[in-house]
């Protein structure tokens, strides 16, 4: 009965449909997603939600000029010029490195070696260079402060051959001047400066030369009178030496 009914109403009997597995060759790309067709980027175009913009900012419009006029001034970097000022002030011995790349070990150990022969290894911005040497006598540095640098300073001049011989050991410190005895001295200049001889060795041979100028006065002086005496010793002893024949004929 079952099979009479089956092969009367076909679409009664049921049956399994086929699946059949589709596998894409590629995979997906997430970021660079495939574009979509027209007429489907079109419907996402128009049912894109909007949202309010938000409002800018005021300083963006406003120039950089009057944003720093209305920047306050920090009193940390007075305070920091004041201290520079100072070192420029009671150091005798001033002297202006350009600084490449370096580690902070090998800036520490070259820091360390120089403070053992009193020069002390400082670094400060621009900023405050500019702040601390405005309206003074050292203005004449600030050209060499353009890039990252540091500055060395002494209480004593004499140490220009210490520095100059440390500093030769660390090829990252370019030497581009200094100040010595409130005189403003090139790389060169500064150079000459170390091979020239202490104080005590520069006074005694200005001692010596005051000296020997003296002695060759003297001596110039004494020239004639020498002279003059040799003549007459001479002529005395022609002198005698006549007068001795004519005695001896006589007692003859």
């Amino acid at each position: 009965m079952a099979t009479l009914i089956q092969k009367s109403l076909p679409l009664a009997r049921t049956s399994t449909p086929a699946l059949q597995f589709l596998r894409y060759r590629g995979k997906i790309n997430i970021q660079r997603p495939k574009e979509p067709h027209y007429e489907r980027a079109r419907v996402i175009a128009v049912t894109h939600s909007k949202y309010p913009e938000s409002p800018k900012a005021k300083s963006c419009f406003r120039t950089r000029a009057e944003r720093t006029q209305q920047q306050l001034e920090n009193p940390y970097n007075e305070i920091i010029a004041r201290e520079v000022r100072n070192w420029l002030d009671h150091s005798r011995l001033v002297a202006i490195f350009h600084l490449n790349s370096i580690t902070a070990d090998g800036i520490f150990r070259v820091r360390v070696q120089l403070h053992k022969q009193n020069l002390h290894l400082k670094s400060y911005g621009s900023k405050i260079i500019g702040q601390a040497v405005k309206g003074t006598r050292y203005e004449a540095i600030l050209p060499l402060f353009h890039s990252n640098h540091c500055i060395v300073f002494s209480p004593d001049q004499q140490r220009t051959a210490a520095l100059l011989k440390i500093t030769r050991k660390v090829p990252q410190m370019v030497l581009l001047g200094g100040i010595v005895e409130q005189t403003m001295l090139s790389r060169n200049e500064l150079m000459a400066f170390a091979q020239m001889p202490g104080l005590q060795a520069a006074q005694a041979q200005l001692v010596q030369t005051l000296n020997q100028a003296a002695g060759n006065l003297v001596q110039q002086l004494q020239a004639h009178q020498n002279s003059f005496v040799q003549v007459l010793d001479v002529h005395a002893k022609g002198e005698a030496e006549k007068a001795a024949p004519e005695s001896t004929e006589e007692s003859v």
